[in-house]
């Protein structure tokens, strides 16, 4: 165990938002972070783990499944192992997925998509939470806008990022006196590859993103925004004027919503 450093715990942060999360916090915080970076591709962690090291920063690498509790209950056991303490946990590991409900033959992959992006996060929260107590710590929850209005062709991606959303709304109540904050974070489209790896209507990998990404967001700024709000304690981080916009208007004008969020895809995966 080493001496007391912030101790910030990232899952998938092996590449995209959370890699630029661990780099960003590393050149800030430096020699006193200490950093548990997760995700199933280790060698990928690795290399994202020395980035950080330049900048003074520890970090631990553990190879882990968010989609098996086991392996979420492991990763918290080995961070506390290492560095005594938590005080950030953030929820960033995902799969993404676009595909037309009538297109679907096997459901199995939904239910997966909802153990990898729900599950993951519950497993690791519970297991992480009597140590956030003990720090007076943060949770943090990445979702998406897909998350706050339902998008056509990602029926599966939307109800895991909607489940999540519940969730951590009712923690953030639960833990409030404990002195714990939760804030969630809904980016838009944002320059990754994790609409490339997700499901296709089969199962296997989409190989392409079902949405127009002329406008997408840079992985820099979408990572420097959700440090900012969750340093801050804010409840929520909607990313874009879109996205603050969209979130009102589905109150008051649900129809155009829903045109605004067809508009959203390419024309190739919208119903025919």
């Amino acid at each position: 165990m080493i001496a007391k450093h912030k101790v910030i715990i990232i899952t998938g942060s092996s590449d995209g938002i959370g890699a630029e999360m661990a780099r960003q916090l590393a050149r800030t915080y430096g020699a006193k972070l200490a950093l548990v970076l997760a995700a199933r591709n280790e060698d990928a962690l690795k290399k994202v783990a020395a980035e950080c090291k330049t900048f003074g920063a520890a970090a631990l690498v553990v190879k882990t499944d968010v989609g098996m509790e086991a392996n979420c209950r492991q990763l918290i056991e080995a961070a506390v192992e290492q560095f005594g303490s938590i005080d950030v946990l953030i929820n960033n590991a995902g799969k993404s997925a676009q595909a037309l409900l009538e297109e679907v033959d096997n459901l199995g992959w939904y239910q997966e998509l909802m153990r990898i992006n729900f599950w993951g996060s519950v497993w690791c929260t519970h297991a992480a939470l009597p140590y956030l107590k003990k720090s007076r710590g943060k949770i943090v929850a990445i979702s998406s806008l897909a998350g706050l209005i339902g998008v056509p062709g990602r029926t599966a991606y939307s109800a895991s990022k909607f489940a999540m959303g519940g969730f951590f709304e009712s923690l953030r109540s639960e833990v409030r006196d404990a002195g714990v904050s939760v804030t969630l974070a809904y980016p838009g489209v944002v320059a990754t590859q994790i609409r490339y790896h997700g499901y296709n209507a089969a199962g296997g990998a989409a190989g392409k993103s079902g949405l127009k990404e002329d406008d997408a967001m840079s992985v820099e700024e979408c990572a420097a925004l959700i440090i900012k709000g969750f340093e801050r304690g804010d409840r929520d981080v909607v990313m874009t004027f879109k996205g603050k916009l969209g979130r009102w208007m589905k109150l008051m004008l649900p129809g155009l919503v829903e045109k605004m969020a067809m508009a959203a895809l390419k024309k190739e995966v919208r119903p025919h």
